[in-house]
């Protein structure tokens, strides 16, 4: 369309990929859901964007949400990584913690990403003090970089004990080793994470190295492929930290994009619930694969300094905290050899899908169950590929795999698939809340992704939830996040120093040098912002103690000084513990620093129904719907067309392109004044 400017979000799942497209040219909402393209992700990207833009040169910004990371980590498909390291600690990465797969089991195995045949030694040594007790020699470390590359390596990282003391040697060795290696794929520790604790450090180094190759040539294709459609625009990537950066930064630091599709989803999330008067939600993201799951109190995601992505795979950077588990709407149900039946976490994806695709799958879903029990309508999938799903496909599936074998009707052993996967749902939503001291009852779930939405009114019921808030369009929602997240860089680095030994005006001038410097790579963006905001934050703690506590600090004009670092930190450690520790040393472990750049934000009000209808007049029909033992009269409606202040009684389902909502019997669900849905307890 001729004067359109679009700024395009795209967020790409394990089953589908969802766009959401603003014209900033008239203020018009377009969204798209196509299913995801296994083997070259780049692929559904382009045909989803296609499949509602026409001019790609009309597209002024992209923004990307990708599990291209995530998924290279958990199924180990990152390239061939070798690590050059100080003598005597090549095990850093394989020793961990040494802590076990089963907290309490007596046996479990683990298996490094790098193997110990590719990482290699050599005769440098900082002391932690960041005194050099060995100067490092070029001449060796470039003759173990030419082994490495010999033996297939594609990537390499360079990780020297106490580096963030001093990254002199590291800094050396790193320059050897780019002379000779093949391709841009090597990574310094310090550059990555300048941070005390030597495994932390390699294990988030080692893994951004692995990610490299796979990350990087996903974004070369992806960039190639808009460019040949036109685009000229702007692409930026989410990280896991619910800010966006540069592809260019992305392709440097893809460890930060491990957690990048769920981030984006909170981050949709926390300014929908905002602009609705809701700051207390509990996402719930599900989609064909996972439901992940996050907690935001006072309005502000809670981020977590260190996230492991599985076991013994730790990234220590800012993420925020979000649970996952394989309970999406392709997680296959079975019973096991005990008789008991399982839900997940094995998930048909997108292909083959669910038995009721019809693309060669034969084992149940949690969609099929939704299917057969009248909860999805089999004349309007999802996703624009398929014109039906065979319902009748999906049964016999579920009577061969579930019912015969435990006795049970096919409408039971269906809804008995459904229990178990709400009850891993439930769960889910304790541990982010009841288990970290927050009251379910004072917060309200807020349910997106394709299959979100259909579990919303159990997820009430089973938790205690007060109630449920549904965006308007809840399948993209993730998409939607891409569109209004911020730009961010964050910085970290080690001080490990006694307060009442450091120079604080030093260290604050430090601060804010690195500040600068932090600032500067969201300029080299070319984005726009409204506003950058500077986060500064220290680690301390009490001499003796091992875990920190963060402490916020305001850094002006003035000199920082001591008393202002001791009242900060306790204020911090006494809203924490309730009390001081008096006449006990307090030490300054590290500084954090996070620039934000705001992005222009987008008006929630855009959301808001325009002429909608009463309730009554948007009922197509009803439909059967088993729930609760039996079966119900449910009336369909078509959710888009609601106006503000509707109200729908449950059992009803509520129909929309990207998702279906049930509203559960003995629910209500009304529509606000940006097109929500609040769905709560009748009476």
């Amino acid at each position: 369309m001729s004067g359109s400017a679009f700024v395009i979000g795209v967020d790409v799942g394990g089953t589908f990929t969802d766009v959401f497209i603003l014209d900033e040219a008239n203020g018009r909402i377009t969204t798209a859901k196509v299913p995801s393209t296994r083997g070259d992700q780049s692929k559904g990207f382009i045909e989803g964007i296609a499949s509602r833009v026409a001019e790609f040169g009309e597209i002024r910004t992209v923004v990307h949400g990708t599990t291209v990371g995530t998924n290279a980590l958990l199924e180990r498909k990152g390239a061939r990584t070798g690590i050059i390291t100080t003598e005597g600690f090549r095990d850093v990465l394989e020793m961990r913690r040494r802590d076990r797969p089963t907290t309490w089991g007596l046996k479990g195995a683990f298996t490094p990403v790098v193997a110990r045949t590719d990482r290699v030694e050599v005769s440098e040594r900082v002391l932690a003090d960041g005194s050099v007790l060995r100067a490092v020699d070029e001449a060796e470390v470039t003759a173990k970089a030419k082994a490495l590359a010999d033996a297939g390596c594609d990537a390499v990282c360079v990780f020297f004990i106490n580096g963030y003391a001093n990254n002199d040697n590291e800094r050396r060795a790193v320059e050897a080793v780019r002379s000779v290696w093949p391709n841009p794929y090597v990574t310094a520790a310090t550059e990555i994470l300048p941070e005390i604790r030597e495994f932390e450090r390699l294990s988030t180094a080692t893994l951004n190295a692995y990610l490299q190759p796979v990350v990087s040539s996903y974004l070369d294709r992806l960039e190639t492929g808009l460019k040949a459609e036109g685009f000229t625009g702007d692409i930026l990537i989410v990280q896991s930290n619910g800010g966006v950066m540069s592809i260019d930064t992305a392709k440097r630091y893809p460890v930060r994009t491990a957690l990048s599709g769920p981030a984006a989803g909170v981050i949709a999330a926390t300014r929908i619930a905002s602009a609705a008067g809701f700051d207390n939600i509990i996402t719930c993201d599900m989609g064909g694969t996972s439901f992940d799951v996050s907690l935001v109190a006072g309005g502000e995601a809670a981020l977590a300094a260190q996230t492991a992505i599985d076991f013994g795979m730790v990234v220590r950077t800012p993420m925020i905290e979000i649970t996952t588990i394989g309970a999406g709407g392709g997680s296959i149900a079975a019973v096991d050899k005990g008789g008991l039946l399982q839900v997940g976490p094995e998930s048909a994806g997108s292909d083959p899908g669910p038995v009721a695709y019809g693309l060669g799958n034969t084992r149940p879903t949690v969609t099929d169950a939704n299917v057969v029990l009248g909860r999805i309508n089999p004349d309007r999938p999802i996703g624009g590929k398929l014109d039906r799903l065979d319902i009748e496909a999906a049964r016999a599936a579920i009577d061969s795999h579930i019912a015969t074998p435990l006795g049970l009707s096919v409408e039971a052993a269906a809804e008995a698939i459904l229990k178990l996967a709400n009850a891993k749902m439930a769960g889910a939503i304790r541990l982010v809340s009841i288990e970290k001291g927050h009251d379910p009852a004072k917060f309200a779930a807020m349910p997106f992704g394709g299959g979100g939405a259909l579990h919303t009114g159990a997820l009430i019921k089973e938790v205690g939830l007060a109630s449920a808030l549904v965006p308007r369009f809840p399948g993209v929602t993730s998409a939607l996040g891409c569109v209004v997240a911020d730009m961010r860089h964050d910085r970290v680095q080690t001080v490990n120093r006694l307060l009442s030994e450091l120079d604080a005006a030093e260290l604050g001038r430090a601060i804010l040098r690195d500040a600068e410097e932090t600032r500067a790579v969201l300029g080299s963006a070319g984005v726009g912002f409204s506003a950058i905001d500077r986060l500064v934050e220290l680690d301390m703690l009490y001499l003796g103690q091992t875990h920190t506590v963060g402490v916020p600090l305001e850094i002006g004009d003035e000199d920082l000084t001591a008393d202002a670092i001791r009242e900060a930190f306790e204020a911090a450690y006494r809203s924490a513990f309730g009390r001081l520790l008096d006449g006990i040393p307090m030490r300054v472990m590290n500084y954090r620093i996070a620039v934000i750049g705001r992005r222009p934000q987008l008006d929630m009000a855009l959301f808001a129904p325009q002429g909608g209808k009463p309730a009554a007049e948007c009922r197509t029909g009803t439909r059967r719907v088993y729930a609760e033992g039996a079966w119900h009269e449910a009336g369909i409606y078509e959710r888009l067309s609601l106006a503000v202040g509707a109200r729908v009684a449950g059992p009803a389902l509520l129909e929309q392109a990207d998702t279906t909502i049930f509203v559960d019997p003995g629910l209500v669900a009304e529509v606000d004044g940006f097109g929500n849905l609040v769905i709560s307890r009748a009476g």
